[in-house]
């Protein structure tokens, strides 16, 4: 099954949380919008899903683990995370493997945006975080996570970028990113790796991305 964006009916900022149903049903994120466990809980029911197996998390700023207590409070699910945090069950590190629904990605380190950013990496989907996204006000066909506040670097997220490109297997076809839409090649007019190297592009100018930088 497809993955789910469970919040995609917030009204308040948030990261995109995605349900993803299958083998090993998986919370990539889980966002801060306040009765997202109900949200999970239906889905997982409409999927036919009995419980949610674990959380991965692509990095722990706010907007991507506000609601965090309360989804591991609801279900009796792993987390998976780089970063230390209280309730990190497994460590994960560049290379592991993890099993996201019924896709084993690899996680691939992408700091530059956040120190424990991590993308997801499949044969067909890539969960790419806040380090790359189709659309976000700045660039609306492959844009790249912000660099302008404290603890964040321009020149680590473009080799961040460099990284995922070298590990993209040519076999994905849809980016599912922390904000904005979902990408999928077969809507659109591009390859997710030419998205990405648009992005690249973009960043790799080093000129501000937003006019009050």
């Amino acid at each position: 099954m497809e993955p789910i964006t469970v919040t995609a009916d917030a009204e308040e900022f948030t990261c995109n949380a995605y349900l993803v149903p299958g083998e090993a049903p998986t919370l990539v994120d889980a966002g801060t919008m306040p009765g997202v466990g109900d949200v999970i809980a239906d889905a997982l029911d409409d999927a036919g899903v009995d419980g949610l197996d674990r959380v991965v998390l692509t990095h722990q700023h706010h907007d991507h683990v506000g609601e965090l207590d309360a989804v591991l409070d609801r279900f009796d699910a792993t987390l998976y995370a780089k970063a230390a945090h209280p309730r990190r069950d497994v460590g994960i590190v560049d290379g592991d493997e993890i099993l996201i629904g019924d896709e084993p990605c690899e996680v691939v380190e992408s700091p530059g945006h956040a120190d424990d950013h991590v993308a997801f990496v499949g044969e067909e989907r890539l969960y790419s975080g806040d380090v790359v996204v189709y659309n976000d006000g700045a660039f609306d066909d492959g844009s790249f996570g912000r660099t302008d506040m404290a603890g964040q670097s321009r020149e680590e997220l473009i080799e961040s970028l460099h990284t995922i490109l070298n590990v993209l297997p040519d076999t994905v076809e849809a980016m599912y990113p922390g904000h904005g839409d979902v990408y999928r090649a077969s809507d659109g007019p591009d390859t997710v790796r030419e998205v990405i190297e648009r992005a690249t592009e973009r960043a790799e100018r080093r000129e501000p991305k937003y006019p009050d930088e």
